[in-house]
């Protein structure tokens, strides 16, 4: 009896999870699909009639196309630069042993403690001083700087966990540390290089408050400084942001979705404690 009541309790939680994450999203794309006056009169009713125009006029607009390439461009070299430069740092701190290993490993995790927000002032000083202000490089590297420690701290847990045997057995058949590395390590470890591109995917399509400071020109606008841009054009329309919000977050969802069934082995491995 107290099992059955555990387990519905659990399927209870589960649809009140759902509810709370899926009833906006649902809302949003609705409510694309409807007039202001619709979303006024019944904000969580069907669409009736369909006002499909809402996703034509924002597909049609020449600006959210600009903004989205350069979303892609900025995500796209976030992600690449993370992938390779958190697969070389976590392959050293996890198989070579050398002086001082441990107190290095520790400054990447201390940096788990400082958000963007914390040092977006000298960082924007530093960028300034390195003429990237105005560029989606300066946008891109600083994302890969605030994101190389959790990526650093999945793939070593992964990188640590193959046995020893592996590695001598490459060696003997000829293999260097680069080949063992890129042989061995990286075909094991997918799982986790595709939480670590997941979850840079995600923080570098979604962030706001970075390009805001470094972006000036509107035609390097991110998909989010578009949507406050587009926000601030047509305010009135509601429905038409509402659409807008929905195309801009599409992109995000299908990636996190086609890596989803990564996500619990790479979050799990990244948490267990050596």
């Amino acid at each position: 009896m107290a099992r059955s009541v555990a387990l519905w309790l659990q399927y209870a939680v589960c649809i009140l999870a759902t509810l709370i994450i899926g009833l906006p999203l649902v809302t949003t794309v609705l409510g694309g699909f409807k007039s202001t006056a619709q979303l006024q009169s019944q904000p969580f009713g069907w669409p009736n009639p369909v006002h499909a125009e809402n996703y034509v006029n924002v597909l049609a607009n020449s600006s959210f196309w600009q903004q989205l390439a350069n979303s892609v461009l900025v995500t796209g070299v976030t992600v690449v630069l993370i992938l390779i430069s958190a697969t070389a740092a976590a392959f050293v701190f996890a198989r070579m042993a050398f002086r001082g290993r441990d107190f290095l490993f520790n400054m990447f995790t201390i940096g788990l403690l400082f958000p963007l927000p914390v040092a977006i002032l000298p960082l924007f000083i530093q960028l300034r001083q390195l003429g990237l202000i105005d560029t989606l490089l300066g946008v891109a590297l600083p994302q890969v700087a605030f994101n190389l420690s959790i990526s650093v701290l999945i793939l070593r847990s992964f990188f640590r966990a193959v046995p020893g045997e592996l590695e001598d057995a490459a060696y003997i058949d000829g293999c260097g540390a680069i080949g063992f590395l890129l042989r061995v390590l990286v075909p094991l470890s997918v799982p986790a290089l595709a939480i670590v591109a997941v979850l840079a995917m995600v923080n570098s399509w979604n962030q706001f408050l970075l390009p805001l400071v470094v972006i000036n020109s509107e035609r390097l606008f991110t998909l989010p400084l578009g949507v406050m841009q587009f926000q601030g054009q047509y305010g009135t329309d509601i429905a038409l942001v509402m659409a807008f919000v929905v195309l801009a977050m599409i992109p995000a969802v299908v990636f996190y979705l086609f890596a989803e069934r990564y996500l619990v082995a790479g979050l799990t491995a990244g948490a267990i404690k050596e």
